[in-house]
């Protein structure tokens, strides 16, 4: 059975709801969902709490929920890139669960896998163990984080086939596997979508078991977040 919907929006229609907890794959904004980013935007639905490695920039990915006060809390790792954000932040109308990097890809990771909750030294000593259980193990001081199983996520991959079958592109694999197989439901968004059957078995990166929902994006706008270059030689 195709799990190909006509547009992202169809896609979220009856999935998306209040006070749900999202989670949007991407670095930066290289692999993110930018259709259905759009498309939980226009869907109206608020108060969220999105989890996502970064929060976009002011315009433009989860700065445009951010533009309209849908989310209510952040879980990220890194915010610096969004002057809207700062302002909410800082005004007391935006919570942030600020997570270290890989505790927020581990604990991710643990939500697919079925595991509750895991210990890791990232972060003893500092406000990230705060309010948190430690233990002890081997001499040194652990502390305890939970994994996270979103309600619904949001994914980018390059190809699918149309159970569900991912591929994706270089670094815009980044955190989409994990969010994929953590969300209650996922609905990955994908510029090329072929029969099935044409992916090669040993090229899937990620099973369709994970994804509930495709929309096709052939042509998305793939910003550059910070564009260096330097002269010709």
């Amino acid at each position: 059975m195709s799990k190909l919907y006509p547009s992202a929006q169809a896609a979220l229609a009856d999935i998306v709801r209040n006070g749900q907890t999202i989670a949007v794959g991407g670095f930066g904004l290289c692999g993110i969902p930018e259709a259905l980013i759009a498309a939980l935007r226009d869907s109206g639905v608020r108060d969220l709490t999105c989890i996502s490695n970064n929060a976009g920039v002011d315009g433009f990915g989860l700065g445009l929920l951010l533009a309209t006060r849908q989310i209510r809390k952040m879980i990220a790792s890194y915010v610096g890139e969004n002057k809207e954000f700062e302002r909410q932040f800082l005004a007391g109308e935006l919570e942030l669960e600020f997570t270290p990097q890989g505790t927020l890809a581990e604990k991710l990771r643990a939500g697919g896998a079925g595991i509750p909750a895991f210990f890791t030294r990232t972060g003893v000593g500092t406000v990230v163990a705060e309010g948190k259980e430690t233990r002890e193990f081997d001499g040194d001081t652990f502390v305890m984080e939970r994994a996270l199983v979103p309600d619904v996520s949001l994914v980018k991959a390059w190809m699918a086939d149309r159970s569900g079958n991912l591929v994706f592109r270089r670094t815009a694999r980044n955190f989409n596997p994990n969010v994929a197989m953590a969300g209650k439901i996922t609905v990955a968004e994908v510029e090329v979508v072929v029969a099935n059957g044409e992916i090669d078995p040993d090229a899937v990166h990620l099973p369709g078991i994970y994804v509930h929902r495709l929309v096709h994006n052939p042509t998305p706008e793939k910003r550059i977040e910070q564009r260096t270059t330097r002269a010709s030689r």
